[in-house]
């Protein structure tokens, strides 16, 4: 299955862009693929619990399966005032 992962902010600074298309396999979750992007990106696994993610514009747990097509986002956390 192909699923694009849009990164923001620090997220997309890390990995040096802010969209990437990845392969994943049958039962693949967020949290999986995260962790996969992690492996990639060591400086990413220091966000692990401050993230949030997003399936095709809905937010959504680390624990939601992918579909082929999935458009997955993960959000830095949010500061400022």
């Amino acid at each position: 299955m192909r699923v694009t992962v849009r990164l923001f902010a620090r997220l997309r600074e890390i990995a040096g862009t802010a969209e990437l298309t990845r392969t994943v396999e049958a039962g693949a979750t967020v949290g999986s693929l995260w962790k996969d992007l992690a492996r990639e990106h060591a400086a990413l696994a220091q966000y692990e619990r401050s993230i949030s993610s997003a399936v095709n514009a809905d937010y959504a747990r680390m624990d939601r399966p992918l579909a082929d097509g999935d458009e997955v986002a993960f959000l830095p956390p949010v500061s400022g005032g």
